[in-house]
């Protein structure tokens, strides 16, 4: 007799011109943690939709066999009530409502057709105990952690009496401890007889973790794996997702390293909010022509906010310090100044400050140089349209056209949109901030040649990034920042793991 908990048999999804799923079979056993891996665009999330109702019944061909009962989910509110819940990437909580009342938010705890609050905060209170939250249940939710936030979101999945959890990316945004905590979250709830699946980009997670991994290939299901049976490796995963061994997740690299094109001296910036919080302290650094250098810290080290301050005090207060491009100080105070002097930033909040997601990929390639497109006071589409096309051709952009709407594209092409943007300004130094957080190893690896062939061409890169891997395999030179501090600076030739994580958990007065 069969123990799965879900089926889903030659399901096949269409949207205008793509074939987002072809033929797609998956079976979850009951109480294991069943994994979805595949590049961007392959079609996970587009699974995931057609199994909690996002897309309904009649809007894919295929069968859901869940419980051994065929189910037709017209919405989400149909799947939840047998069951399953579904955990977006970007999560689905009210900044401003408490823990309590996101918990219970459509599914209120009522007395006489009112909300009783006393057993609303109780109730939630026990909720959260089950996912190790300890903070208090009328707490407001912009007020803890993206890390505790995800718990809020598997609190209000147990309140639905959950059977089948389904976490899309839920370590993307975390840093290690929030990462380890989660995972050892799904174990517990699979000794409860929880069963979940969940799609992830880190392969050192899926291999922890999963029992079984379904691996997805533009839109078509091309294996399952047990992982402990089989013994599956990384790059066993690898393989299964770009269809080819890679022999190396980062490509060679011969560096021709010029003159100092950047430094930057002193630097110090604050809170915006708290003015007496210095964020930023007394940062000296430099980068040099066709140089890619790291900036290596533990979530809160100051890393991104270093950047943005330096962005035209993009953030913070009581900014000070000195500039210098090709040993010549200038000033930018604006975001407009830094630009026309030469520098570019890429967020690492690119749905939020990176796209406009409800626009085109020809505008958002467009919008910080439209000056460029501008003829008598408008803008000439037919240029716009020009160049962004070249930029699809050449940054390998996955969209049927330039005129797709960049929030239906996959993450890592939306990446490629977010760098097409920046190129175009034609920047001397440009500051990537985790360019490759959410995106798959094969788009990784596409972002890593673009990097390279930008330094290639005599720009200065900065890259921020959480992975250390990834800044051992790209960059030239390293540092490292602890509390809003360099406190260490390592070639590519001496940097280790180890040597880096002694830097980046340095505490003040000690280097």
């Amino acid at each position: 007799m069969s123990n799965s908990i879900l089926e889903m048999r030659n399901i096949t999804k269409t949207f205008p011109g793509v074939i987002a799923l072809d033929d797609v079979t998956l079976v979850v056993e009951r109480g294991e943690i069943h994994a979805i891996c595949g590049e961007n665009g392959a079609g996970k999330s587009t699974l995931m939709k057609v199994l909690s109702g996002v897309y309904p019944f009649g809007s894919y061909t295929g069968e859901i066999v869940f419980e051994a009962e065929v189910k037709k989910y017209g919405n989400i509110r149909d799947s939840e009530e047998d069951g399953i819940v579904i955990i977006h990437q970007e999560l689905a909580l009210s900044p401003h409502l408490s823990i309590a009342e996101n918990i219970f938010l459509g599914n209120e705890v009522k007395r006489f057709g009112l909300i009783d609050w006393n057993r609303t905060n109780q109730e939630a209170a026990k909720l959260m105990a089950r996912v190790g939250l300890q903070e208090k249940p009328t707490i407001a939710i912009k007020d803890i952690g993206v890390g505790k936030q995800q718990l809020v979101e598997i609190a209000k999945a147990l309140s639905k009496r959950v059977k089948l959890l389904i976490l899309d990316e839920p370590t993307a945004a975390l840093n290690d401890e929030d990462s380890a905590h989660l995972l050892d979250l799904l174990r517990h709830l699979k000794d409860q007889g929880i069963t979940s699946i969940i799609i992830s980009h880190k392969l050192n997670e899926i291999e922890a973790i999963a029992d079984t991994t379904t691996i997805i290939r533009d839109g078509k299901t091309i294996e399952s794996l047990h992982m402990k049976q089989d013994r599956v490796s990384q790059e066993r995963i690898i393989k299964g997702m770009v269809g080819r061994d890679m022999e190396s997740r980062y490509p060679e690299r011969n560096a021709d390293i010029g003159e100092e094109i950047l430094r930057v001296e002193n630097w110090t910036a604050y809170h915006p909010i708290d003015s007496h919080r210095m964020i930023v302290d007394n940062i000296s650094m430099n980068v040099k022509r066709g140089e890619i250098v790291g900036l290596a810290g533990i979530m809160g080290a100051g890393r991104t906010e270093f950047a943005r301050s330096l962005f035209g005090h993009s953030y913070g207060t009581k900014i000070s310090g000195r500039v210098y491009k090709n040993g010549q100080e200038f000033k930018a105070k604006t975001v407009k100044e830094a630009i026309a002097n030469g520098l570019a930033y890429a967020t690492e909040d690119r749905k939020r400050f990176g796209l406009n997601l409800i626009e085109d990929v020809k505008r958002n390639i467009s919008l910080a140089s439209l000056k460029e497109f501008v003829r008598f006071g408008l803008v000439n589409g037919n240029e716009e349209f020009k160049k962004a096309s070249e930029y699809r051709e050449s940054m390998n952009i996955k969209a049927p056209s330039v005129l797709s709407v960049t929030g239906q594209l996959s993450g890592g092409n939306q990446q490629k949109v977010v760098l097409s943007k920046w190129i175009n300004v034609n920047p001397d130094v440009l500051v990537l901030d985790e360019p490759t957080r959410g995106i798959d190893v094969g788009a990784k690896y596409e972002i890593y040649l673009i990097i390279q062939r930008l330094a290639a061409e005599g720009k200065g890169i900065i890259v921020i990034s959480s992975e250390l891997p990834e800044l051992l395999g790209i960059c030239d030179r390293i540092y490292a920042i602890a509390e809003g501090r360099i406190t260490g600076e390592v070639t590519r030739a001496e940097a280790t793991p180890e040597k880096l994580m002694t830097y980046m958990t340095m505490e003040k007065g000690k280097n």
